[in-house]
């Protein structure tokens, strides 16, 4: 693939969203951390902090798309960029999984949560979660079979990487892990139905004999909902590029790269985005919190423009109070 001007402009743009909001989300998140010490939000957290690497790791692709084509891009390094990519995008989706697995226990074992889903526990998941990232990133470096043999000096996806590489990662990871989150989802919904059920019995006994009616919880409905979102985004970001890159393997007369890494490519690549969007929006914490950054902020902008206008925008003489000052003499004291 050519070095393309819009598509690079394109990629700058996107990639200059996806750190800011994810600093922005993760920025929030450690704060509700440190107020609340949440094992799921160190999940969020991280969900950040790879959409962010994400973001900085296709920011480096932005060069080789503006570049002239006099000057092209050694292959180890577009390699190296690519297995970065690769990494940051694994842990992103990893981390999604992680998160649906951790509403799925809290939702399927409320009392033993917390014994379960630890500080250690969580730490271990996510160390572990890293190390598979980069494994899956730099298995190409690898694996021959898995790198182009050929390089024509403009970095992009499958410039140094074979289709097989995609084969492979949707038999056994996109695909099974696919699977993991509708029966995730089915499961929680139909926990969440049976809570639902049972509160509605109970409203109805309690109206019944005119005792106290319990208030509805509604935040096994919430994590299904944020599941269901989460489930939805990386489908639909993720799915069309693994199809086509799958075809392209089948069929070796088509040559669909094009469409791969122009368009489906960059809609995998737009999930980063639209994560820290999808907790932004349906997580009350989240976003209490970030209004509150825009509150802090605001302030502050206020306080430096009184400080500014105090220091610079007044006359540079001695000022004169706004209040009439009244002499009062002796012989006014005396009358």
């Amino acid at each position: 693939m050519e070095s393309s001007l819009p598509f690079g402009v394109i990629l700058a743009v996107l990639a200059s969203l996806i750190i800011a909001v994810n600093v922005l989300v993760a920025a929030a998140v450690l704060l509700l951390i440190h107020k609340n010490d949440g094992v799921g939000l160190c999940f969020t957290l991280n969900l950040a902090v790879a959409d962010t690497l994400l973001g900085v790791a296709i920011s480096g692709l932005v060069t080789d798309q503006l570049s002239s084509p006099a000057q092209p891009t050694q292959k180890t390094l577009c390699s190296l960029r690519m297995a970065f990519v690769t990494s940051s995008a694994a842990a992103s989706v990893l981390t999604v999984m992680l998160i649906a697995l951790d509403r799925y226990l809290a939702i399927k074992q409320p009392l033993r949560y917390f014994q379960i889903m630890n500080g250690f526990v969580a730490g271990a998941c996510l160390a572990g979660l890293w190390l598979v990232s980069c494994f899956i990133g730099f298995l190409p470096l690898g694996v021959l079979t898995f790198r182009q043999t050929t390089y024509h000096g403009t970095c992009s996806f499958f410039a140094v990487f074979h289709p097989r590489f995609v084969l492979t990662l949707s038999c056994v990871g996109f695909f099974p892990a696919l699977l993991l989150f509708v029966f995730f989802y089915c499961d929680m919904l139909k926990i969440a139905s049976m809570h639902s059920q049972q509160i509605r019995k109970m409203e109805h006994a309690g109206a019944m004999t005119g005792a106290y009616r319990p208030p509805r919880n509604p935040s096994d409905f919430k994590a299904v909902r944020t599941v269901a979102v989460l489930i939805g985004s990386f489908t639909l970001s993720w799915t069309p590029f693994l199809i086509t890159g799958i075809v392209q393997v089948a069929c070796q007369k088509c040559y669909l790269y094009l469409v791969l890494e122009r368009y489906l490519w960059l809609l995998g690549v737009g999930n980063s985005l639209l994560n820290p969007l999808i907790y932004a929006y349906w997580q009350k914490e989240v976003r209490q919190q970030l209004y509150q950054m825009a509150l802090g902020v605001k302030k502050g902008l206020a306080s430096c423009l009184l400080f500014l206008s105090a220091r610079y925008g007044g006359p540079k003489g001695p000022r004169e109070n706004s209040y009439p000052i009244a002499i009062i003499s002796h012989s006014d004291l005396d009358g």
